[in-house]
């Protein structure tokens, strides 16, 4: 499951007419949280804004473009109770009798299948629309309202609770409700001329045959073998897939990628996968991970056919538990599932014992020059991921992390001692 912050404040905004909202929360995270999600000190203040096609998160003055979140964020608009009822009536709903009471089915935004219930008092008590998602396919994005009450002559519910892919992501109890509240977007010049960044791929050589590659937030790592590559971490999706391939490609040429190491399943670290069993690699990965990638491989994927389902081939696996240790012509990696972890129970870290580099993901990220000190919870990250290193006795020189950017361990342990 999602971890579980807590949200102590939740204020939304919503003009139907201009396809308008405006989010603002604060939450917090409670004590020795575990899961997955940037660590983060204090509250963290969040204001998420999108108006038409146009969307943007502004927790201070400068505005920041989220491109990609335009999309879901209007959709939202259209699950929610009174904006289902509308865009139901502007889509040539079609209805049907079902558990709980009338079926109301319509496409949103041209593409977006939309169904809902209301129940026999006329009161919407659920929504459901289908996303796709690397991952997960076509995901199912599930939405309950229930304990109606009057507020100022408004029926709302009183308790709001999303799911998506089966695990609860928003879990809200209303205390008001104001009708026709005011809220004028005016959508900044920047936000407008913003275009989603292209996929960029930076290659920076580590030893001889090893290539850290990065160019975005997620990162990955090239291993030449006498006979093939090895790739660490195929993550986010297959459009970065793709490029981490062509460069894989372009630094070892005409050699096969034979070997893709998944550090864990989180979705931002598994959503290329897919693309590497398509080029026909073997998975690399916890032996906790590989039912749920058996599973999730076989959903539906209409909404956004990728390699794999447009070519379909049976995935291969390697599990790991403790240590795996691939060796081939003079190169070693040595794959450690990391004890203790409170990130993700099944996460491994990768060792180059000739080169004394460490890849690992998400236990330690390098602090920016300058920048905010780590949270404390990505402190105690790094302290085990430190514990670790120490209790497999490993001579690590580099970490080659999968965020920021590689770094004596002398970073690692000015953190870890912090």
């Amino acid at each position: 499951p999602w971890p579980e912050t807590s949200v102590t404040s939740y204020t939304k905004t919503i003009d139907y007419s201009s396809r308008s909202s405006k989010e603002e929360l604060t939450r917090v995270e409670p004590p020795n949280l575990r899961g997955g999600g940037a660590p983060f000190g204090g509250a963290q203040k969040q204001v998420n804004l999108v108006s038409g096609q146009y969307a943007w998160n502004q927790p201070g003055n400068a505005p920041q473009p989220a491109v990609a979140a335009a999309e879901e964020r209007q959709l939202q608009i259209w699950l929610t109770p009174l904006g289902f009822v509308k865009a139901a009536n502007e889509n040539n709903a079609t209805a049907k009798k079902g558990k709980g009471g009338t079926v109301i089915s319509f496409t949103a935004m041209g593409k977006f299948k939309v169904e809902g219930t209301i129940n026999p008092q006329g009161l919407v008590t659920e929504t459901k629309t289908w996303m796709a998602n690397p991952v997960l396919g076509d995901m199912l994005v599930e939405t309950t309202y229930s304990g109606y009450k009057d507020f100022n002559g408004v029926k709302f519910p009183a308790m709001i609770v999303q799911k998506q892919g089966g695990q609860t992501v928003m879990d809200l109890a209303v205390t008001s409700v104001q009708a026709n509240a005011p809220l004028s977007l005016t959508v900044p010049d920047s936000v407008k001329q913003a275009k989603l960044p292209a996929v960029q791929v930076e290659s920076q050589k580590l030893a001889d045959g090893v290539w850290w590659i990065g160019g975005g937030t997620h990162h990955s790592v090239v291993i030449e073998y006498p006979a093939y590559i090895t790739v660490i971490e195929g993550p986010l999706s297959e459009e970065r897939s793709l490029a981490v391939i062509a460069e894989a490609k372009k630094l070892v040429p005409n050699k096969p990628i034979k070997y893709l190491v998944n550090t864990h399943q989180h979705f931002d670290h598994s959503g290329g996968i897919r693309t590497y069993v398509a080029e026909g690699a073997t998975i690399i990965t916890n032996a906790i991970n590989r039912p749920y990638y058996e599973q999730t491989f076989k959903a539906p994927r209409t909404l956004a056919p990728d390699r794999l389902s447009q070519n379909p081939k049976k995935a291969t696996f390697i599990t790991v538990k403790d240590k795996y240790t691939l060796a081939d012509g003079g190169r070693e990696i040595d794959i450690y599932h990391v004890d203790g972890d409170n990130h993700n129970q099944g996460i491994l870290m990768v060792y180059l014992p000739k080169e004394k580099v460490l890849v690992e993901a998400d236990d330690f990220t390098p602090p920016a020059p300058n920048g905010p000190p780590p949270a404390p919870r990505a402190v105690a990250f790094t302290k085990n991921l430190e514990a670790n290193i120490e209790r497999l006795k490993l001579d690590v020189e580099t970490i080659a992390p999968l965020h920021g950017f590689v770094v004596p361990v002398a970073e690692l342990k000015k953190v870890a001692g912090a």
